[in-house]
């Protein structure tokens, strides 16, 4: 672990807010399930829950209800990754295995009581979180759970990341975090990443820096455009299914200001899809 830690400091964001954020105690309170915010407990439940099931639905059935290994990158403290375990075998999909990774000891090990707490034993037991950065999951995943490459290279049918490759982006690093996702999909398989958009005018961290008068270095709050999220994908290989923008409700919102945005949520779409708060990319690994 020690070295591994080594490493991440040796990375190009060690110094910035980025390495401070993610790897602090304080980072549990923003990414763990009961302080997080109501906005991503609904989105988990609604807006994001449908982007998972259309491309689940890309599977073939019999691998849906025979199980399917899921993979999330950069898993955070692992809401997303336990709440999509713990509701697709109400949607007839069963989770054979599924594993979070994260660059960040502190939240991976918050990732683990998470899973404890709110997962039954049945689920429990089919999860399990590792560290391991973005850029170099093969290698690490290796590393932390002992399972040889050649046993995890097209091993998984789903593979998530929610706003975690632009940080890939601000570190160039994008392309080999791609090609290891194109490497761990079994062919057929999908990986969905939602992120930032880029148009979207009003994103909370850049009016507080605003505000406060800080002056980040400008590729410590670079965001990629939707063009650029999509481009490591075709270049390893991907079909891209889709792609786009959309979403009207902060991660961080309130019960009362989630209702107003979901609210207003389709007239917001109707008028401006394009300045939506996230981005989309839906990308399969050819089946031949």
């Amino acid at each position: 672990m020690q070295q591994m830690i080594n490493a991440i400091v040796n990375t190009p964001l060690a110094s910035d807010t980025f390495f401070r954020e993610y790897t602090s105690s304080n980072a549990i309170l923003k990414y763990a399930r009961a302080s997080a915010g109501f906005g991503i407990s609904y989105l988990l439940d609604h807006d994001y829950k449908s982007v998972y099931l259309e491309a689940l639905n890309r599977l073939p059935q019999q691998i849906r209800q025979n199980g399917i290994r899921i993979l999330e990158f950069g898993c955070g403290c692992g809401m997303n990754l336990l709440h999509l375990v713990s509701v697709l075998g109400r949607h007839g999909i069963r989770v054979e295995h599924a594993i979070g990774t994260d660059f960040s000891p502190v939240l991976i090990d918050a990732a683990k009581r998470e899973a404890a707490r709110y997962l039954a034993d049945e689920d429990r037991r089919k999860v399990q979180f590792c560290v391991a950065r973005n850029e170099t999951l093969i290698d690490e995943l290796t590393a932390t759970t002992g399972v040889p490459e050649a046993d995890l290279v097209n091993s998984f049918q789903f593979v998530i990341g929610v706003n975690t490759i632009r940080y890939c982006h601000r570190a160039n690093t994008e392309a080999e975090c791609a090609r290891d996702i194109w490497r761990l999909l079994m062919p057929g398989g999908v990986c969905v990443v939602i992120d930032m958009n880029d148009r979207f005018p009003a994103f909370r961290s850049a009016l507080k820096d605003k505000l406060r008068g800080n002056k980040r270095p400008q590729r410590e709050c670079y965001l990629p455009s939707l063009e650029e999220y999509t481009a490591p994908f075709t270049r390893a290989g991907f079909q891209v299914l889709r792609t786009g923008r959309f979403c009207w409700i902060p991660h961080s919102a309130g019960r009362f200001l989630t209702g107003i945005c979901r609210t207003f949520s389709p007239v917001l779409t109707n008028l401006g899809r394009s300045r939506a708060m996230r981005s989309l990319v839906i990308a399969q690994k050819p089946s031949v």
